[in-house]
């Protein structure tokens, strides 16, 4: 009988070390899905800053003329 109350204790002892290693992965992966949401808006800002940058003429060029010249 001892032998399978230590069975049953040292399994208790693993369900309970494998449960606090979830709760780390998973707010692990939480933290890093939070991140990787951040950095994909700043992303796409930044993109959509690029082609708007992209559409204006260069400061040093001279703009075209109106189009009734």
């Amino acid at each position: 009988m001892t032998d399978l109350s230590a069975r049953i204790d040292a399994l208790e002892m693993r369900l309970t070390e494998q449960d606090v290693v979830i709760d780390d992965l998973n707010a692990t992966i939480t933290a890093q899905w939070h991140q990787i949401d951040a950095l994909t808006r700043q992303m796409a800002k930044l993109v959509e800053e690029v082609e708007q940058a992209s559409h204006r003429p260069a400061s040093g060029a001279p703009e075209p003329p109106p189009p009734h010249y």
